[in-house]
């Protein structure tokens, strides 16, 4: 009888060690949440109130375009600016988040390419990128180390809300979208 036991007790115990078949890993399914907005642009307004994001007080309209397997590229638009694209990819550990910014003329700034890749699962809802070596040595050289220290986030109710984050020591950044309005 004693071997029954251990037997169902190890499949009990199992049971709540092992994934449900098909279950998604959170960057997965966030990747996923991220490519169901593609193809439509959404509105979005500033939701913290630092006096150094005036210029985000403009319009923003964020675009979800150019949706591949591995790459989620969005365009985002302050007013007449649209210097700016968020780059999300599918990495080996995670996802990585890139920031492109490109001058009127189509070249690229020379703070461009900076970003993070995600060092924990994170949820489905939400992933974090800290600054990674890249976008570290970019601030140093450029001469904004604060920059060195940043967490950019971005967040998806799904149908619901969309949000952008930037968080270092003294400083918090959020943008939100509004999804339930999405041409």
């Amino acid at each position: 009888m004693r071997p029954v036991c251990y037997a169902l007790a190890a499949a009990v115990l199992g049971l709540g060690l092992t994934a449900p078949a098909g279950a998604a890993e959170p960057h997965d399914a966030f990747f996923a949440a991220l490519k169901a907005m593609c193809g439509k642009s959404y509105t979005g307004r500033m939701a913290s109130d630092d006096p150094a994001d005036t210029a985000f007080r403009a319009p923003v309209t964020l675009r979800v375009r150019d949706c591949t397997a591995d790459t989620v590229r969005m365009p985002v638009q302050v007013g007449e600016d649209r210097s700016r694209t968020w780059v999300v990819t599918r990495a080996p550990e995670g996802l990585t988040l890139k920031h492109d910014h490109r001058h009127a003329d189509g070249s690229e700034d020379t703070v461009s390419r900076y970003g993070g890749t995600t060092t924990a699962a994170g949820t489905a809802r939400r992933q974090d990128f800290p600054a990674d070596a890249f976008s570290r040595e970019l601030f140093q050289r450029e001469g904004i180390p604060a920059s060195m220290a940043n967490v950019w986030s971005m967040e998806i109710e799904p149908g619901r809300t969309f949000a952008y984050e930037l968080n270092r020591p003294g400083r918090h950044f959020r943008l939100e979208f509004d999804l339930t309005a999405g041409k």
